[in-house]
C-alpha cells in the first residue's frame, strides 16, 4: 500500500479523536450541570471557553508547524489536549471546569491546520479533495458514534472517569504518531521512489518554498468570503456538539434511546457528505475547473442546506424535524472538502497558515454559537430561533462562495499553477 495512504489513515484516526473528546462533554453536559449545580448559560460558557481559546492559539500554532514541521507541533497538540482531557475529571467547581476547557482548547488549537500541511506535502493535487473528504469524515464518523458510545458507558462510570477513559486514545496515537511519521516523503524509509516521484512531481510546491508568510496570506483572493463561509459552517457545527441533545430533549420531547440516536445522527450524515463532498469537488474540478468544481459544490450546497434547515424547525413531528435538521447540518458539511482543498491550493507553502486563518475565523462562529443559544432561549423562550439563524448563515455563505476565487492570482491555466496542477510540476 502506498505510505501517502497510510498518512491519510493515520490524520483520519487523529481528527477522529478530536471529535470523540469535544462531543464528549455535550452528551454529559446534564450530568456535569447537576454535579455542579450550573446554569444553562454557565455551561454555555464552558462549551465556548474551548472554542475561544482554540480560536486565539490557531494561528500561532499553524505558523509554527509551517515553520517547523507537522511531525512535533501534532505530537505536542494531541498530547496536550488528551492530558486536559483527563483533567476536566478533576474539575470541582465552575472556574476550575472553565479554566481545564479554555486550556483544552488552547492545546487542541492548530490540529487541522497541521494535517492540512501534511497533505501539503504527502498528497499530490488530483487526490487532496478526497483526502479531505476522507479525513472530515473520520471526524463526523467518530463524532456521530460518541453519543451512544458515551451513553453506554457512563451507565458503568460516572461522568469524570469518562473522560479519563477517552483522553488515552490520543495520548496513543501521539506516541505512535511521532514515531512512525515524518514531514517530507523522502524523509520516510518506507516511501518507494516511484511514489516520491508521483508526490514531489503532482504537490504543487514550488522547489524553494518560503513557510510562513504573512504577507502572501493577506494578499490571497478570496480570503475574506473563504472565512465569512466557514465562520457560518462552524457556528452551526458548534450547536450540533453542544446544544443539540438539549433543543432535542427540550423542545422535541425525545426520550433517551431516540436522544442517542438523532443526537449522532448530523455528524453520521456527515460522514458520508465528507466523502461525497471530497469526490465530487475533485471530479468536477478535473472536468470543469475549480471554479464550478470548488464554488459550484459550496453554494449549491449550503442554499440547500439553508432550505431543510428551515423546513425542520417547521415540522411538528419530532422524528421529521431531527431528520430535516440533521440533513441540513450533514449538507453543510458537504463543503467541507472544497473548503479545505481550496485554502490547502491558495496557501502553498504556507498552507497551514492560510488554513488556520480560516479556521480562526470558523472558531469564532463556535465561540458564539453556545452563548448566542443559551441567550436567544433565555430570552424569547423559544428553542428554534437559534435554528432560524443557522439558516440565515448558510444562506450568506452560499453568497460567499459565489464570491470565492480558488486559483491562486499567479494561475494562468488549470496545469499551471493552481489547486489542480496535475499536468505538470510547479517549479
Amino acid at each position: 500500500m502506498p505510505i501517502r495512504y497510510l498518512v491519510i489513515a493515520a490524520a483520519v484516526s487523529m481528527a477522529g479523536i478530536t471529535y470523540l473528546d469535544r462531543v464528549c462533554v455535550s452528551i454529559l453536559a446534564p450530568a456535569i450541570m447537576k454535579d455542579l449545580r450550573l446554569s444553562p448559560l454557565q455551561m454555555g460558557y464552558v462549551f465556548s471557553a474551548f472554542t475561544l481559546a482554540y480560536a486565539c492559539f490557531e494561528i500561532p500554532t499553524a505558523w509554527w508547524a509551517d515553520r517547523t514541521g507537522s511531525r512535533r507541533v501534532l505530537t505536542r497538540i494531541v498530547t496536550w489536549w488528551s492530558g486536559f482531557t483527563m483533567l476536566t475529571a478533576a474539575a470541582l467547581n465552575y472556574p476550575a471546569l472553565l479554566a481545564i476547557r479554555f486550556l483544552f482548547g488552547a492545546g487542541e488549537a492548530g490540529a487541522w491546520p497541521c494535517a492540512a500541511r501534511v497533505f501539503s506535502r504527502w498528497i499530490p493535487l488530483e487526490e487532496r479533495g478526497r483526502a479531505q473528504g476522507i479525513f472530515f469524515a473520520g471526524a463526523h464518523l467518530a463524532g456521530g458514534l460518541t453519543p451512544a458510545l458515551v451513553v453506554w458507558i457512563a451507565a458503568f462510570l460516572p461522568w469524570r472517569l469518562v473522560f479519563v477513559v477517552f483522553g488515552f486514545f490520543g495520548l496513543a496515537w501521539a506516541a505512535f504518531w511521532h514515531r512512525w511519521f515524518r514531514d517530507e516523503p523522502r524523509e520516510h524509509q518506507s516511501v518507494s521512489s516511484s511514489e516520491l516521484h508521483l508526490i514531489e512531481a503532482m504537490r504543487g510546491l514550488p522547489a524553494q518554498a518560503h513557510s510562513g508568510s504573512w504577507r502572501k496570506i493577506w494578499a490571497t483572493r478570496g480570503l475574506v468570503p473563504l472565512c465569512l463561509q466557514y465562520f457560518a459552517n462552524s457556528y452551526a457545527l458548534y450547536f450540533f456538539i453542544t446544544w443539540l441533545p438539549t433543543y432535542l430533549a427540550k423542545s422535541r420531547g425525545l426520550a433517551s434511546g431516540q436522544l442517542a440516536f438523532f443526537s449522532g445522527l448530523p455528524l453520521m450524515l456527515s460522514a458520508a457528505a465528507d466523502v461525497t463532498g471530497g469526490w465530487t469537488t475533485d471530479s468536477l474540478s478535473r472536468r470543469f475547473g475549480l471554479r464550478l468544481g470548488r464554488c459550484g459544490v459550496g453554494a449549491g450546497a449550503y442554499l440547500v442546506a439553508a432550505g431543510i434547515m428551515l423546513a425542520g424547525t417547521l415540522a411538528t413531528n419530532s422524528l421529521l424535524a431531527g431528520t430535516l435538521i440533521a440533513i441540513a447540518g450533514a449538507l453543510s458539511m458537504f463543503t467541507l472538502a472544497p473548503s479545505w482543498a481550496t485554502a490547502i491550493g491558495l496557501g502553498g507553502a504556507n498552507a497551514a497558515l492560510l488554513s488556520a486563518t480560516m479556521n480562526t475565523a470558523g472558531q469564532v462562529g463556535g465561540v458564539l454559537s453556545p452563548i448566542v443559544l443559551a441567550w436567544v432561549v433565555d430570552r424569547y423562550g423559544n428553542w428554534n430561533l437559534p435554528l432560524h439563524i443557522v439558516s440565515a448563515l448558510y444562506l450568506v455563505a452560499f453568497v460567499c462562495w459565489l464570491r470565492i476565487q480558488p486559483e491562486p492570482a499567479a494561475a494562468t491555466s488549470r496545469d499551471s499553477v493552481g489547486d489542480l496542477a496535475i499536468q505538470k510540476p510547479v517549479t
